[in-house]
């Protein structure tokens, strides 16, 4: 038998084999029948490619279609399994309500889907599957495949995203002059604040809602100063669509898509069906399956992976069905809208759930787990067009390389010295909303208010909160997974890394809204300097969940300067002094006493409270009572404002400010955040995200009508902010352009006492002699 010549390129073109790229490549050997590196131009290069037909012995063939057809079986018994291995759980004196919302009632419908779906995934000769494994291996189709990957490991932004911001930056410029109505020319470019605007999970909720938020800022002129955005689950659809052919990166464009193909339900598999059955759909919806399922062996297949194929099913395919692009089927071709600094940057974000079980050296194994399920924490992975990276490894690799195999920070080449193609879209948006993938007690916390009024509820309420500890490790439906970049890497990764990072072959990765619903952390990362955050909350209680109070750990951990400590909705629990207060009441004699000691107790809070305000430069407000804000709710839209002081001890954080009033910026100068809660308004009737069922996190349909009614709350809630969202930009931008004036007066002053000290001050001429007279 005739042996095959392969050839890969060792260089590393960005989109396609373009003349200027192939001119002189160099080529290295990956057969030994190769004796040496040739050097060819484009043309001649194309014609080998075009030529070379990489064989398979058809003994080998055939055992991986039986390996292939055995994962799908595998799948399907594994879909099969997690409703009953939930009603397992001794739920059982409440019935199936609590299982049904665990499972819901697309996933019951899933072994039927796989057993359909083995007809299109069979790799029999001249089949669909076939189609796309050849195509996987076409370097005209997937460049990447013939690059070589590496880790890199380093805390800095990666050199794409720091072109990124350079480019970036000329755009938010002229979009900031426009937005704040000053000359262009006026303005200096180290004054343009860094603006972040993020949408949380939720959903479809989220989906929409943060669609029409985007929309808002657009028309006000705010999203074109923006220079990165941020999703968890549906804001990481959000995104998907506005860099995709669908969404023109238009959000007039998306909301319409959205009407035309939510009426359906999400997930729903019998509807995917027709599109998986026919062209060009079909191909463009299964091609990440099929590379996973064969060029992955080892990579566990289950209900996520389905789940991002229905996704892309809805939301990547037009109406009509047939106009779809295979450019939004990979996130780093998204770079085509940010290279150039056009649009934001998008950020994605997942986590992976470590529970530290091997690392723990207690005498017995009961212990150990329990000490492991305690000290059990979230890691979060980032995704842009540009690299996928992790704050906790430290390391990263490019986002074209995502999918294929690593070892020592190296990427593992094929036997044919192919690498597998980025991984598909699809089954990154599964990732991102896989929030049934959430641990029982996340699923016990959305479904309590709906099942409070059941016979037996108050018992298994108490034994439910009694076994949180374990509820909060268990994961009913098991994540997806994705080839571990970090594998072998003990001596190059930070100590603090866990252990079973450098040992798992796969990452398994969910839902970011499992540990924040808000996509902050990423915006803090050291870099990106971010100094204005508008967060878009349409979480499912945006009251009761307090993302941003959650945020407050995690800049404290990370020494974070400049965060809000303490933004977010105000305690509903009494505060210490509030007990004291009412502890004091409670042993007067007589009602006229008790009163005289409560206006007693607070006007010594009171004067205490003033004093501390009067230190921190907090003028013309009353002082807050105890330690507590007296409001229960926040507005449409809040804001509050960090500084870079440090914390004079660990009880005491430094102080932030909610902004009422421009003036009160005075001294903060650290990041603003511009808080958009998605609640009621009045000046749009009838719908309440908390209590209008099809705003459920876990209604997949919603109708057009039900569309614009979250489109008109959402653009109605920002129009309550957007003055108040134009004054913060324009108080930070004042903020950093009097901080470099005076930077720059006090550089020229410096300059000026050492002419001085070397006696070169006034001089003009060689006549100068650094004199009086001169």
């Amino acid at each position: 038998m005739p042996k095959t010549t392969i050839f890969r390129l060792s260089s590393q073109p960005r989109f396609e084999l373009t003349a200027p790229d192939l001119l002189k490549i160099g080529l290295e050997k990956l057969e030994s029948s190769v004796d040496e590196i040739t050097w060819m131009g484009e043309a001649e290069f194309r014609s080998i490619v075009e030529s070379t037909v990489i064989l398979t012995p058809p003994a080998q063939e055939a055992e991986l279609h039986q390996d292939r057809q055995a994962t799908l079986e595998s799948a399907t018994r594994q879909v099969s399994s997690v409703a009953d291995s939930v009603t397992s759980l001794k739920f059982s004196s409440i019935g199936d309500t609590i299982t049904d919302y665990i499972v819901p009632k697309w996933v019951k419908m899933m072994p039927d889907f796989i057993t359909k779906l083995q007809n299109e995934l069979s790799m029999a000769p001249g089949s669909l599957a076939e189609e796309i494994w050849n195509e996987a291996h076409n370097p005209e189709i997937n460049p990447e495949i013939v690059w070589d990957a590496s880790v890199r490991v380093s805390r800095e932004l990666c050199t794409e995203e720091k072109d990124f911001l350079r480019k970036r930056k000329v755009r938010t410029t002229a979009a900031l002059a426009r937005y704040l109505d000053i000359p262009e020319s006026d303005i200096h470019p180290e004054d343009v604040p860094v603006i972040a605007m993020c949408g949380s999970g939720g959903g479809l909720r989220a989906l929409v809602a943060g669609t029409s938020s985007f929309l808002s800022a657009q028309e006000a002129g705010l999203f074109d100063c923006v220079t990165y955005t941020a999703g968890v689950s549906g804001s990481c659809w959000l995104q998907t669509i506005y860099y995709s052919s669908i969404g023109q990166q238009n959000h007039h464009h998306m909301i319409r898509h959205l009407k035309n193909r939510l009426g359906v339900h999400l997930a729903l598999p019998p509807a995917a069906l027709a599109l998986l059955g026919s062209a060009p759909t079909n191909k463009f919806l299964l091609s990440g399956l099929v590379e996973k399922l064969k060029g992955v062996p080892d990579a566990d297949f289950g209900i996520v992976d389905l789940y991002g194929v229905l996704l892309a099913a809805r939301l990547l395919v037009p109406k009509g069905d047939l106009n779809v692009d295979d450019y939004d089927l990979k996130i780093s071709n998204q770079r085509k809208y940010t290279d150039l600094g056009a649009h934001p940057l998008p950020i994605y974000t997942a986590v992976r759930h470590e529970i530290p079980l091997k690392e723990q050296v207690e005498s017995s194994p009961a212990e150990a787990a329990r000490k492991a399920k305690r000290e059990a924490w979230f890691q979060w992975f980032e995704f842009s067009p540009y690299e996928f990276w992790c704050e906790e490894l430290e390391a990263g690799i490019p986002t074209w390389a995502i999918g294929r195999t690593f070892n020592h920070g190296r990427n593992v080449w094929h036997e044919n010295g192919l690498a597998l193609p980025e991984i598909r879209v699809p089954l990154m948006m599964g990732i991102w909303g896989s929030a049934f993938c959430a641990t029982l007690s996340h699923y016990y916390k959305e479904i309590r208010p709906l099942v409070k009024g059941l016979a037996g509820f108050g018992g298994i309420d108490q034994l439910i909160v009694e076994r949180e500890d374990d509820l909060v490790k268990l994961h009913p439906i098991d994540p997806a997974t994705i080839p571990n970049f970090a594998l072998g890497m003990e001596d190059q990764l930070p100590l603090s890394c866990p252990q079973s990072i450098h040992s798992a072959t796969h990452l398994q990765l969910m839902d970011a809204g499992m540990s924040n619903n808000l996509p902050i952390y990423p915006l803090l990362r050291p870099g990106r300097d971010v100094d204005v955050l508008i967060a878009f909350d349409a979480s499912a209680d945006v009251k009761a969940d307090n993302w941003l109070k959650v945020a407050d750990s995690y800049a404290r951990q990370r020494g974070i300067k400049g965060w809000p400590i303490g933004a977010g909705w105000p305690s509903q629990e009494p505060t210490k002094d509030e007990v004291v207060l009412e502890l004091d009441a409670a042993q007067a004699a007589t009602p006229k006493e008790a009163a005289d000691k409560l206006v007693q107790s607070t006007e010594r809070s009171r004067d205490v409270d003033e004093r501390t305000a009067s230190k921190l430069g907090i003028r013309n407000q009353q002082a807050p009572q105890g330690n507590r804000d007296t409001s229960k709710d926040l507005s449409f839209c809040t804001v509050w404002v960090g500084t870079t002081e440090e914390r004079r001890s660990e009880e005491e954080p430094p102080p932030s400010k909610r902004i009422e009033e421009d003036w009160q910026f005075t001294g903060c100068d650290g990041i603003a955040l511009i808080y958009f809660p998605f609640v009621p308004n009045p000046k749009v009737e009838g719908v309440d995200p908390a209590k209008s069922e099809f705003m459920s996190t876990w209604n997949m349909v919603y109708t057009p009508e039900q569309i614009d009614k979250v489109v008109a709350l959402a653009r109605a809630n920002f129009e309550e902010g957007k003055d108040q969202t134009k004054r913060t930009v324009k108080a930070v931008y004042e903020r950093k352009k009097t901080k470099r004036e005076e930077r720059e007066k006090e550089e020229k002053a410096m300059r000026r006492r050492m002419k001085l000290r070397m006696g070169t001050a006034g001089r003009k001429g060689t006549g100068d002699h650094g004199d009086h007279f001169s």
